[in-house]
């Protein structure tokens, strides 16, 4: 199966101090993600699932067509990258989920995102 679809996602997080208030519950965090297709044909990214875990192990799902408004065509050896954000009640929590990709021949396909943290740095002094 030399051409079978072959997606690498990355993530990065990063907190948003500056929109976040701790006071009220409500940290803000960022991530980047990146799609890379390693496999010999374009694939199109239809949809998205999400399940964002907090601190205290409250789940919320969100899912979509799409992320960030686009359901980019990625050729082979290209990538994929845009950021989005989640508002979460602890300083510390998880996203995980999986997209939900079209090969160039049509058939659908799923590419797990591994899970991430959101986590507020601590300063070590």
């Amino acid at each position: 199966m030399l051409d079978s679809p072959r997606v690498c996602v990355q993530v990065q997080s990063f907190y948003i101090e500056s929109q976040s208030s701790p006071e009220d519950e409500r940290f803000v965090f960022a991530y980047t993600v990146t799609i890379r297709n390693l496999g010999r044909t374009p694939v199109q990214l239809l949809g998205r699932y999400w399940l964002i875990t907090n601190g205290n192990g409250r789940e919320t799902e969100v899912q979509g067509e799409g992320v960030v408004g686009e359901q980019p065509h990625i050729e082979p050896g290209n990538d994929y990258q845009y950021t989005s954000g989640a508002v979460i009640e602890t300083p510390l929590g998880t996203m995980q989920g999986h997209y939900e990709m079209v090969d160039a021949q049509g058939e659908t396909f799923r590419v797990d995102i591994p899970v991430f943290r959101l986590a507020v740095p601590t300063f070590i002094h």
